[in-house]
């Protein structure tokens, strides 16, 4: 059964406003930071002191606000940013990575992913391949024409995405965080990406769960062209893994604290088992014939009329993964997901 643990952190929530700076176990220190223009609205980086050094996990999205509540929270753990020796990263996306160019700028202060996450700074496509085949993928999955334009990336999006830089540490599943006086270790938990990881300090008791597990949503999981070939299959298996670690406080990177990661990795189990029950009967229903076809016939919950732009992209792509899933459970998919060029 999950308990909220984090009460000022919850009631923030209920109310739509920030939640405090707080220090959740002596040297642990939780840090919101502005998500703008996002319903989660902010992300929680974490500060973790050690023994003259301090790695600062999921510094939150690059902006100028962004960075000040960062500072400020920093501040009121008694430290800068030139304190910071490295910077951890749960995955790739840019309310978890965007604020370690800032913090890596100091010239002193690493990054580190998980082993398996894959940057695009790293891929070997050039723009115009990149672009074409995201166009050819989304064509190939039945979206109309004249919405394309909203669902697949543009050249200057290409050049954002490369801009990001990779890390100077990959982190094994198991791997201590190299920061003096922590003993904190990576365990990788794919599926929401493919080298999301997650953070266990069991001496504090703690897992730092990412996006991997959160207290009131499912996180996406989708089929992209980098990505991994079966992305639900791994979030299940990773799922299953949180039942080591079921007396911990957990600390995700959205939303509040809580207790009761077995319980609340099965209701994830369940909720994205019956996402994928909901495909299957589309597909029974035997009118469907491209991955569009399938999402339109789905529940969302403001309709899939109101899904645009990126909202529309992610719902493709994770009605995608399921079909995908459902194939590999020898489900008849007459349906085919193909990717775009990798």
């Amino acid at each position: 059964m999950m308990t909220v643990t984090g009460h000022e952190q919850f009631a923030a929530w209920e109310n739509k406003v920030m939640p405090p700076v707080e220090e959740v176990r002596p040297g642990v220190w939780s840090i919101p930071v502005p998500f703008p223009n996002n319903p989660m609205r902010y992300t929680i980086a974490y500060l973790l002191a050690g023994r003259g050094e301090a790695a600062l996990v999921d510094p939150g999205w690059d902006s100028d606000g962004g960075w000040q509540a960062l500072k400020a929270g920093m501040a009121a753990a008694g430290a800068a940013p030139s304190d910071i020796t490295g910077v951890v990263v749960t995955h790739y996306h840019p309310d978890h990575l965007g604020m370690a160019a800032r913090l890596r700028a100091t010239g002193k202060t690493w990054m580190a992913l998980g082993e398996n996450e894959p940057l695009p700074s790293q891929w070997s496509q050039d723009m115009e391949s990149f672009v074409a085949g995201d166009l050819a993928q989304f064509t190939a999955w039945g979206v109309p024409a004249g919405l394309l334009h909203e669902v697949t990336f543009r050249d200057g999006q290409w050049d954002q995405l490369r801009a990001i830089a990779g890390p100077e540490i990959r982190l094994p599943s198991g791997a201590l965080l190299p920061v003096a006086g922590l003993t904190v270790r990576a365990l990788a938990t794919p599926g929401h990406t493919p080298g999301h990881i997650c953070l266990v300090d069991e001496r504090n008791q703690l897992i730092l769960t990412g996006d991997h597990v959160l207290p009131r949503i499912t996180p996406h999981i989708s089929l992209e062209a980098h990505g991994q070939d079966n992305p639900v299959a791994d979030y299940l298996h990773s799922l299953g893994m949180m039942a080591a670690a079921d007396g911990m406080e957990v600390l995700p990177a959205h939303e509040y604290r809580f207790t009761g990661l077995a319980g609340r990795a099965a209701e994830l189990k369940a909720h994205t088992l019956e996402r994928s029950g909901e495909v299957r009967s589309v597909l029974a229903g035997g009118s469907a014939r491209t991955v569009w076809d399938v999402a339109r016939e789905l529940t969302w919950s403001r309709g899939f009329g109101s899904l645009r732009s990126f909202t529309l992209r992610l719902a493709l792509a994770e009605t995608a993964s399921h079909l995908v899933y459902l194939r590999s459970q020898g489900v008849p998919v007459d349906i085919e997901v193909p990717r775009g060029l990798k």
